[in-house]
């Protein structure tokens, strides 16, 4: 369990900070950026959440997943060594993957297939799951690239966790717009050159 006692120590004041294994490393390292990123995309996450009362299901998915990617923070803040920790590690977990693919579909059916690309707005709700889902990629990003640095060990399951979360927003964000009884006015979609 996390004890915060003290909120500020002073130990981040030369520009280092530490990862969970006590290991301090530069604040703009990529490991650093890339769970940042994912704290980035839990915020926005609870942005949304101020406009999602009216969607109970979904709301009480949101606020697993705002649980999750905390998870995911710890699992990035703690990287692979050939060393013992001590302790197990937090890991992100393949049937937490699973979980948002099931979510996923469980979303989509009451969906119209999509016939042209949508653009990020509607409902509060909608606009706030898409600003998530483009934080999310871009945490995303970060991460494969972190995995493709030299010395570098990163969960996959982590990584496939973002990938199927920022489907998942685009899918709730949609899902937002039409409304948990199918009555909202739906997606806003792109209209190419409508403006020329």
């Amino acid at each position: 369990m996390v004890t915060l006692n003290k909120i500020y120590t002073r130990s981040g004041d030369k520009g280092t900070t530490a990862l969970a294994t006590g290991e301090r490393v530069p604040k703009h390292a990529l490991r650093i950026a890339c769970y940042g990123t994912v704290d980035e995309t839990n915020s926005v996450i609870g942005m949304a959440r101020l406009h999602t009362a009216t969607l109970p299901k979904l709301d009480a998915m949101l606020s697993r997943i705002q649980n999750e990617l905390f998870d995911l923070g710890a699992d990035l803040a703690t990287p692979a060594k050939d060393e013992e920790l001590g302790y197990e590690p937090l890991r992100i977990l393949d049937s937490q993957v699973t979980r948002l693919e099931a979510e996923i579909d469980e979303m989509n059916e009451a969906l119209l297939p999509l016939n042209s690309f949508i653009l990020p707005g509607g409902s509060p709700a909608a606009a706030h799951l898409h600003l998530a889902r483009t934080t999310c990629r871009r945490a995303e990003r970060l991460v494969t690239a972190l995995m493709e640095s030299p010395h570098e060990m990163v969960n996959e399951a982590g990584l496939c966790y973002l990938n199927r979360l920022s489907d998942f927003l685009f899918v709730a964000a949609r899902h937002a717009n039409l409304g948990e009884d199918g009555k909202g006015p739906g997606d806003v979609k792109w209209v190419p050159g409508a403006t020329r």
